[in-house]
């Protein structure tokens, strides 16, 4: 498993989002350099897109979740058409940036 794992939770059906396409990118100054883009699993999940042994250097992280797709596929209209949630990483420990999702909200925690 890489130091980074995320998932997307469907809260207005109870299930997973697979399929979704979620990029990482490292803040570089002003500017974002992407460093991987993955897709979901079926159980909305992406836990290797990193090799494991691979440890980001501490600074600031975005993931940029591409909502609009997965909705469209469902036929479903929904108020975001992406969702960006950008955190920091201190050390070399392992961090999973979870995303409870609906059509028209969303929160995230750090999970474990």
């Amino acid at each position: 498993m890489s130091q980074l794992t995320t998932h997307i939770l469907d809260t207005s059906l109870g299930q997973p989002a697979g399929g979704v396409l979620i990029v990482l990118y490292q803040q570089q100054n002003d500017d974002w350099k992407e460093i991987v883009r993955g897709i979901t699993n079926r159980d909305g999940r992406i836990t290797d897109w990193l090799p494991k042994e691979e440890i980001l250097p501490a600074g600031q992280y975005k993931l940029k979740f591409e909502t609009e797709e997965y909705y469209k596929q469902q036929m479903i209209s929904s108020f975001y058409p992406f969702v960006e949630v950008v955190f920091s990483i201190a050390d070399a420990s392992h961090y999973h940036v979870p995303l409870l999702l609906n059509p028209f909200g969303y929160s995230t925690y750090r999970g474990s």
